[in-house]
């Protein structure tokens, strides 16, 4: 039991640590948001095409016709998602983009009693109103400057990216890799227009191709992965290794040091998200354990 979990937080922590590196290839490659979208987005289809190619029951276009909104809803929020992250790390720092995505879980659990009507406790109700004073802790820095738009684009990917995780909750028949790869392709398809293809330098291609063909897709199945080993709510503790991480990245190979705002902001953001899911999985686990009726 305790090698399993620990085999679980281990790929929880990995999994994190590649999607951190996403923030790194987008400021790497140094080139329009479109462009940098675009390639990621063939990169990703292609990688997580062939991942359902080879683990899935059943062919793609029957998955499609037995749920197609909800397949396409997803893939229209996941997309808008990533595109509007990529624009954010173009626009604001590191840090700042990072720390506003570590409370995705918070807005997906406002967004799931909106429009699901689960039931939010005590505790991630305090948690929605801490985050929400450590949001503007962070953004407070940006007021009046042109890093506000950035900051901004973040906030629209995480509202974006916390929709998708309620329609995966309506939904939970979909299949994983179908989605994610409809996603990259909605991606592609929407920066297509857009993208500067033909002006672009090589490093675009390297990094955004990287990001796309490897960190993200290995970082993202670890971190799914996780779950079989070890409880849901151990998992999400390890979320925050991602905001560390690419704010460590972005100072060490951009000299991106954070404010003191982002700073004060993040450590609220993630004390808050933590008490909201961890905390919450804790105090529940023990009100289990001792309960006489479960012994």
């Amino acid at each position: 039991m305790v090698e399993g979990r620990r085999r679980g937080w281990a790929l929880a922590a990995f999994g994190m640590l590649m999607v951190s590196t996403d923030s790194f290839f987008i400021r790497q490659a140094d080139f329009d948001s479109w462009t940098i979208a675009f390639v990621f987005g063939v990169a990703s289809t292609v990688v997580l095409s062939l991942v359902y190619a080879f683990t899935a029951p059943e062919s793609a276009v029957s998955a499609f016709r037995r749920a197609p909104r909800p397949l396409l809803t997803v893939a229209a929020l996941a997309s808008v998602s990533q595109i509007c992250f990529t624009a954010a790390v173009n626009n604001t720092s590191v840090a700042n983009v990072v720390v506003i995505v570590a409370s995705t879980p918070i807005f997906a659990a406002v967004l799931a009693w909106l429009l699901l009507r689960e039931r939010t406790d005590r505790r991630v109700a305090v948690a929605i109103g801490v985050t929400v004073v450590g949001i503007l802790v962070v953004v407070s820095g940006s007021f009046g400057a042109p890093t506000l738009d950035g900051d901004l684009l973040a906030l629209l990917a995480i509202i974006s990216f916390a929709t998708s995780v309620v329609v995966w909750r309506r939904h939970p028949e979909l299949s994983r890799p179908l989605a994610l790869a409809a996603s990259s392709a909605t991606m592609a398809l929407i920066t297509a227009p857009l993208a500067s293809i033909g002006d672009a330098p090589a490093r675009v291609f390297v990094a955004a191709g990287l990001m796309g063909l490897v960190f993200n897709p290995i970082g993202r199945v670890a971190y799914t992965t996780a779950t079989r080993f070890a409880p849901a709510a151990e998992v999400a503790l390890f979320g925050p290794v991602e905001t560390v991480a690419a704010t460590t990245w972005a100072w060490i190979f951009f000299s991106e040091r954070p404010s003191a705002r982002t700073v004060i902001g993040g450590v609220i953001v993630i004390g808050a998200v933590l008490y909201g899911t961890v905390g919450r999985g804790a105090t529940r686990e023990a009100a289990a354990t001792s309960d006489p009726a479960t012994t």
